[in-house]
């Protein structure tokens, strides 16, 4: 049986890794809209990733015997200044949930949680993938200004993407 502390936080970042997909949902159609059709299947990719981690939140604690609840999910931004403007509220957003999940971990830790603490550490390594990934794209939209010949290559690359499914349970 899961703790009733745990089980509350859990809930809750079921809600953030909502709002995380929510907000690259959102993106992707501003994407879409301003003719970057690559960023946009980039962003639809990560709405799936978020929809996935949510789940696998979702399937834990039905597992542990705990009640899930969900929240309403906050409105996103739907517009951006720039493609490099929309990444760096992307890392900026990473980085927000990478605290959550830090905090989830100390109440592990706190509650003797191993379980708990065990699922925790693939999101860990998650969140470090997910950071670097917003960091190269970053670094990539720096180098290429005002390019446009640079920015369509880089919106070829991005729509290579593709979605593979994360085992949920």
């Amino acid at each position: 049986m899961i703790d009733k502390d745990v089980e509350e936080e859990l809930n809750k970042q079921i809600n953030e890794e909502m709002y995380s997909a929510y907000l690259y949902l959102s993106m992707s159609a501003y994407f879409e809209n301003i003719g970057l059709k690559g960023f946009a299947n980039w962003m639809y990719v990560q709405y799936q990733e978020e929809m996935g981690h949510a789940m696998k939140f979702y399937r834990y604690v039905q597992e542990r015997g705990g009640k899930v609840r969900l929240y309403a999910i906050k409105e996103p931004p739907h517009e951006w200044k720039s493609p490099l403007d929309a990444f760096e509220q992307t890392l900026k957003h990473e980085k927000h949930i990478t605290e959550c999940i830090n905090n989830l971990v100390d109440l592990a830790e706190k509650k003797k949680d191993r379980a708990t603490f065990n699922l925790l550490q693939w999101y860990i390594d998650e969140q470090v993938e997910e950071e670097a990934n917003d960091e190269e794209i970053i670094a990539q939209l720096k180098l290429i200004g005002d390019n446009g010949q640079g920015l369509l290559m880089l919106d070829r690359e991005l729509g290579q993407r593709t979605y593979t499914p994360i085992n949920q349970g």
